[in-house]
């Protein structure tokens, strides 16, 4: 099977406008991609950030008419807000698969393996956590994840009670319990994010170790160890929150910090958390330490 895919350029502000209106007209996939090479690190809570320039890419079944399908789309939007327009026919594949020619087995702290599947790793005084991609972010690939998933691998989790605040794809509480954790209770604010939390534990043979909120459905209480792989300013503006969910003498990790605001998220926490030396990959770095 093949498929017509189209591409345009447009600003930051309409991108989402002609992304609905592509799927209105019958696509079958819309992506955004940075038309750039702009950054983008800082979100607002519940935003979705995306670039200045964003290259707006839909997918159509093959019998769709790419040229009708641009008429109506300028008879919508304004030419001048539009660039690069690109059609093609692309020929049919398994994304997933395509994808996970660059995912390979990923192995920290001599402890813990991160695996697609069908490439598990059974190495005596290790567990296997299976995880391929999908809908939620969370491979280990990135290092904000893979900060974390070193700190749990390092770490005696035996019998402790965790908190995954900011799930993703709910690999840090997977992990968390194959590594002898009670249980791991995951919160996000993204439903998708509790899917793929679910979806991975039922993989893992875990889900019933798992428990899953959004944060409306979430009680606080106090764990022994609280995880936050989410981003600075989100992590500043939650710090009273996610210090409460620690309890006196337990542990936070805190990932998803870019080294220039280390200093402003410890500001945030070092009132309740005695902290340990910073840890530093790329330009990311992890917190880690006590409660007071």
């Amino acid at each position: 099977m093949a498929w017509h895919q189209i591409s345009v350029i447009t600003q930051e502000n309409i991108a989402p406008q002609l992304a609905d209106y592509f799927s209105n007209l019958g696509a079958v996939s819309v992506t955004y991609m940075d038309a750039e090479d702009e950054p983008v690190y800082e979100p607002a809570i519940g935003e979705t950030k995306i670039w200045s320039n964003t290259q707006v890419i839909a997918l159509y079944e093959l019998d769709a008419d790419p040229e009708l399908i641009k008429t109506q789309v300028y008879q919508h939007f304004n030419h001048e807000d539009l660039h690069d327009w690109v059609y093609e026919a692309i020929a049919d594949q398994e994304w997933e698969r395509a994808w996970m020619e660059y995912y390979k087995p990923m192995k920290f702290a001599d402890r813990l393996w991160v695996c697609p599947t069908d490439q598990e790793q059974h190495e005596s005084g290790t567990v296997c956590l299976t995880l391929d991609p999908g809908l939620a972010f969370g491979t280990g690939t990135h290092p904000t994840t893979a900060l974390c998933l070193e700190w749990l691998a390092s770490h005696e989790l035996s019998a402790k009670t965790v908190i995954d605040y900011g799930c993703g794809s709910g690999i840090l509480a997977v992990a968390a319990v194959l590594l002898g954790a009670k249980v791991a209770h995951a919160v996000d604010i993204d439903p998708q994010a509790i899917t793929a939390t679910i979806s991975n534990a039922l993989k893992n043979k875990v889900v019933d170790k798992i428990k899953t909120y959004l944060p409306e459905q979430f009680t606080p209480f106090q764990a022994d160890i609280v995880l936050a792989n989410i981003l600075a300013k989100p992590l500043i503006d939650m710090a009273e929150q996610i210090c409460a969910l620690v309890v006196s003498g337990g542990q936070l990790v805190l990932s998803g910090i870019l080294h220039e605001q280390a200093e402003s998220v410890i500001n945030a926490y070092q009132h309740e958390i005695i902290f340990n030396p910073l840890v530093q990959q790329e330009d990311w770095i992890r917190l880690e330490g006590i409660k007071r």
